[in-house]
């Protein structure tokens, strides 16, 4: 099935626009968590919004970042902070819908991530990294924004991982002559690997040791995470009045 460049463009700018809103909507989530003012909910929206495809942007060094030469971008990324801030998105209703916009959200940005990469005439393994950085970058610099560790460094289930994957998917039917089934489809497998990992538990090991014994768990390690995890929640409520 063939498509042309024009429509290409525009699937792809919707790809990437209802990742930008499903981005924002959670990082005023978390702004509502961290009980912040009307500037706090646009800013963690922006970051999580566009965060990614700026710092996609600005390594493939092709021009000025969407971001900031689109105002479509930006006005999405608001309306999903405004949504967020007037519209108290905690309870049974998100949720349920919770896992499937941060789930298609990944997704959206994978698959145009790693598209745009090799629009720019750049091989598979960058558009493979950059993908995954466009899905997960606006996430982790929201993270750091909080003075948390951004979750997909671990302690949750696949993400980064399904990011990866729904990368790998764009970039291989792009090379078989299927741009638009590639976006689909990356994002769709994109998704279904973060549902399954959550409905199913599915994490990545942590760092292991080898001594006499074996190799086993580095359970050091895990009582850091923990221990910092925890350090993380007792300044936030020490902060909150």
């Amino acid at each position: 099935m063939q498509i042309s460049d024009a429509a290409l463009h525009e699937l792809l700018r919707i790809v990437d626009l209802t990742g930008v809103l499903a981005n924002a909507v959670l990082g005023g989530v978390k702004a509502r968590e961290e009980r912040l003012d009307p500037v706090g909910f646009a800013t963690l929206a922006i970051l999580s919004g566009v965060g990614g495809g700026l710092i996609r942007d600005t390594l493939l060094q092709r021009g000025a970042p969407a971001a900031l030469t689109d105002f479509a971008y930006i006005l999405t990324a608001v309306a999903g902070a405004a949504i967020a801030f007037f519209v108290n998105v905690e309870g049974r209703w998100w949720d349920l819908a919770f896992p499937f916009v941060d789930a298609a959200a990944l997704g959206c940005w994978a698959a145009s991530g790693s598209q745009k990469t090799l629009g720019f005439g750049f091989g598979w393994l960058p558009a493979v990294l950059l993908g995954t950085i466009t899905a997960v970058g606006g996430g982790m610099a929201r993270d750091v924004v909080l003075r948390r560790i951004p979750t997909i460094f671990g302690g949750n289930t696949l993400y980064a991982t399904a990011a990866l994957v729904a990368s790998g998917v764009m970039v291989s039917l792009n090379y078989l002559g299927q741009p638009s089934v590639g976006l689909v489809t990356a994002t769709v497998i994109g998704a279904a690997i973060v549902l399954l990992a959550r409905w199913r538990g599915w994490r990545l090991p942590e760092a292991y040791v080898w001594d006499r014994a074996g190799i086993r768990p580095d359970r050091g390690v895990h009582d850091r995470l923990s221990n910092a995890k925890k350090r993380e929640a007792s300044a936030a409520s020490k902060e909150q009045p």
